[in-house]
């Protein structure tokens, strides 16, 4: 999609946008409403169609080595993936795309502000928390909640899902004032899973700029990178968000802290990804239409381009990613080796089959160009040439994907399909598929 027809559609989806404004729609909900904009738009139909896979113009071959070190050497075995591979990678992330963030807290401290022992008509326990990081005497807090099922197996514990609500309070009000199928609680408690959630914004601001970023966590802890360079961006602010949660869940008494998953939507899915790419606590990930500097691939240049990423949020990203604004080729690394970070830990991946600006077959590739890390392991693997029909997901091993009918969300159908591949992760009977309500 040319760059300059994506500028002035989204400038005039502004224009219509400014009564919204007045009326006070939230940004974040402008931008979701600028993204679905976007992928309305028409785009080329085999880059779409998941036929096959081109590099802008080149071939496979034209992704940077997954299982070769930097001095050249082969990776055969688990263990050299984790002692050398895994790290190079890890650093290359961190240096070139979403900067170095700080070392884990010196202490952290979690307060109850409220509980609600029979939430949701006695089906739950809801908590409303504070979680302090203090890290070389400097302090930063924020607030999440979590609802834990009040009927628990005879160990007292349950997994979890985490979710980064890049999104406003409406549509995960933990309150449940508000129903939305983009934290469908009910569903997830009554399944037996606890679920907790986070404000991105409570974090760290989605607005770029130096005011933006002293008003959250980066404006407390700097991280050991440069603002100029490799210092560590929104992106990163809010992995770190969600692995302080996960802090925490490893001190709930009712919570199976091995069976917790963390899951974003565009904005959050990178950040999810990256969390999990951090953290190996995770014993799950989930990107939901993650697209550019998430699941998909850079180098395809479909749908969001790296230079549209970071004309339009340039705060995501640390600032040596702009060099490669136009020259995704030269890139050290691309987004399958983020998700091979991941592995052998469970990893789903959902996209949309109207969302073209996430690019879903880069997404679907990028996690099937991740499988030799998985295979590693012994485990089965996705077949890059197989990208399955729409509405109808497909498992290998501990991997997942599906694209589903419909636009850039976060949906019922989509929970439904990730609590589906939890029960299998975590040896729990799944339910049958079902088609999306239309």
């Amino acid at each position: 999609m040319p760059v300059a027809t994506m500028s002035l559609a989204t400038a005039g989806f502004w224009l219509l946008a400014v009564p919204w404004l007045v009326l006070g729609l939230s940004r974040d909900s402008l931008d979701d409403l600028a993204v679905n904009r976007a992928a309305e738009m028409p785009v080329d139909s085999a880059s779409a169609a998941g036929d096959q896979m081109t590099v802008d113009g080149e071939p496979e071959d034209a992704l940077p080595e997954l299982l070769q070190t930097a001095d050249g050497r082969a990776v055969r075995d688990v263990r050299m993936w984790e002692e050398v591979r895994r790290g190079e990678i890890l650093e290359l992330f961190e240096r070139w795309v979403y900067g170095r963030s700080p070392d884990a807290p010196d202490s952290l401290e979690v307060a109850d502000i409220e509980i609600e022992e029979a939430a949701l008509d006695g089906a739950a326990t809801r908590k409303h928390l504070r979680i302090a990081a203090t890290l070389d005497e400097k302090t930063f807090a924020f607030e999440a909640w979590v609802l834990i099922p009040n009927q628990r197996p005879e160990s007292g514990q349950v997994p979890a899902m985490l979710l980064i609500n890049n999104r406003g309070v409406r549509q995960a009000d933990p309150m449940r004032r508000n129903r939305s199928g983009f934290w469908p609680v009910e569903e997830i408690i009554e399944r037996g899973y606890a679920t907790a959630v986070f404000q991105t914004r409570s974090v760290d601001p989605d607005r770029p700029g130096h005011e933006a970023r002293q008003a959250g966590v980066r404006g407390v802890f700097s991280g050991p990178g440069d603002p100029e360079s490799d210092g560590w961006a929104t992106l990163a602010a809010w992995a770190w968000g969600a692995q302080r949660v996960m802090d925490y869940m490893e001190k709930e008494p009712a919570i199976d802290a091995k069976r917790v998953g963390v899951i974003g939507h565009s904005r959050g899915g990178k950040a999810a990804l990256l969390a999990g790419a951090l953290d190996q606590r995770f014993a799950l990930v989930v990107s939901n239409n993650s697209g550019c500097g998430g699941a998909a691939l850079s180098r395809r240049r479909v749908g969001e381009t790296v230079r549209e990423i970071n004309r339009r949020f340039p705060h995501w990203f640390a600032a040596n990613f702009k060099r490669f604004n136009d020259r995704e080729e030269d890139l050290p690394v691309d987004q399958h080796q983020l998700l091979a970070l991941i592995a052998p830990r469970g990893l789903y991946v959902g996209s949309a089959r109207e969302d073209h600006w996430a690019d879903p077959q880069g997404e679907f590739l990028g996690l099937a160009h991740a499988s030799p890390a998985w295979r590693l392991y012994g485990l089965s693997t996705l077949d890059p040439e197989q990208m399955p029909p729409v509405d109808e997901p497909v498992i290998e091993g501990r991997t997942g994907y599906h694209i589903r009918s419909g636009g850039h969300n976060l949906t019922a159908w989509d929970w439904t399909r990730y609590l589906d591949f939890a029960d299998r992760l975590w040896e729990k009977p799944a339910k049958p598929p079902q088609k999306p309500q239309e």
